[in-house]
């Protein structure tokens, strides 16, 4: 199987995969080291981070922060039990319909994996080969010739972040 004709599905792998990478650079680690401090900014001030709209979001994607957005189609993408959903994203409109969620998990990454390849492959879905994209959990999922799934999961602290992103045909986005 060839994506290079295809770049929804590598395109799907590497934004998924960027946000989980993205994601854990914005968490402290247990080896962080401290910030210097340094005269030209007094130490009360916090640095700000702004997101700027995705060029490519479509005016009817649906997103939202903390919770699982209205309309996600949680039976292609169900929740992880004990998972805390950090984002969300849908839309329907698009085709393929697009859906997303970042939640966080107290299980290793392979418990992660193991749960969505369970749900996927019970839903059609072929697992395609590779494990890891770098030193990230990553695994990517096709149902046909146009549906596709990636996960990718990073662990720090105990502590899975995932990243779940889904283009699939509209009506199976339930």
């Amino acid at each position: 199987m060839t994506f290079f004709g295809n770049s929804k599905p590598a395109g799907l792998a590497a934004l998924a995969a960027g946000a989980v990478l993205a994601l854990a650079a914005c968490s402290p680690g247990q080896n962080a080291p401290a910030p210097a401090s340094s005269s030209a900014m007094p130490a009360t001030t916090q640095p700000t981070v702004t997101a700027s709209a995705s060029p490519s979001a479509s005016p009817n994607t649906s997103a939202t922060v903390g919770a699982v957005v209205e309309g996600f189609p949680q039976q292609l993408l169900p929740l992880m039990p004990g998972a805390t959903v950090v984002s969300s994203s849908f839309d329907k409109a698009s085709a393929p319909a697009t859906a997303a969620l970042v939640a966080t998990v107290g299980a290793p990454p392979a418990a992660v994996i193991d749960f969505y390849s369970k749900a996927l492959e019970a839903q059609g879905f072929k697992a395609v080969p590779g494990e890891a994209v770098g030193s990230v959990a990553s695994k990517d999922f096709v149902r046909g010739d146009n549906e596709t799934v990636n996960l990718s999961v990073v662990e720090a602290s105990g502590t899975a972040t995932y990243t779940i992103g889904a283009n699939v045909a509209a009506e199976t986005a339930k």
